[in-house]
């Protein structure tokens, strides 16, 4: 499925995004977190071992929010699968994340022994 010219300008900036994934009791997993795309796809940059990797590894259904941080009430919704997730381009991926969300190098949060994963979603369905 084609993502609309507007998703992809909001999948361009930094834009509020909410991922839901599927917990093995099935009910659904909500996490924050920065989006991305490469003019086809759906990126979502994580780090191997949370909640969210797990769950998709197990489960690659997902939903997808992503709101316009100028106007929060105009956004899009995408339900889909995802058909990847890799370690390769990650690191440089949440590089220029960070620049994007946060106009500097990225912080590393959870320290520089995480080992990042890059998401690549297929979209099914949206609105």
């Amino acid at each position: 499925m084609d993502l609309p010219d507007d998703l992809l300008a909001l999948l361009r900036q930094p834009s509020s995004c909410y991922l839901a994934t599927v917990m093995p009791d099935g009910s659904p997993h909500l996490t924050q977190t920065w989006v991305d795309t490469d003019g086809q796809h759906v990126l979502i940059n994580s780090v191997d071992g949370h909640q969210k990797v797990r769950n998709i590894r197990r489960d690659p259904r997902v939903a997808v929010t992503v709101a316009d941080p100028g106007q929060p009430a105009r956004y899009f919704w995408i339900r889909g699968k995802v058909l990847d997730v890799t370690t390769d381009g990650a690191v440089d991926h949440i590089e220029k994340l960070s620049q994007r969300y946060l106009g500097g190098p990225y912080p590393w949060f959870g320290g520089r022994d995480q080992v990042r994963v890059l998401l690549t979603i297929e979209a099914e369905k949206l609105g």
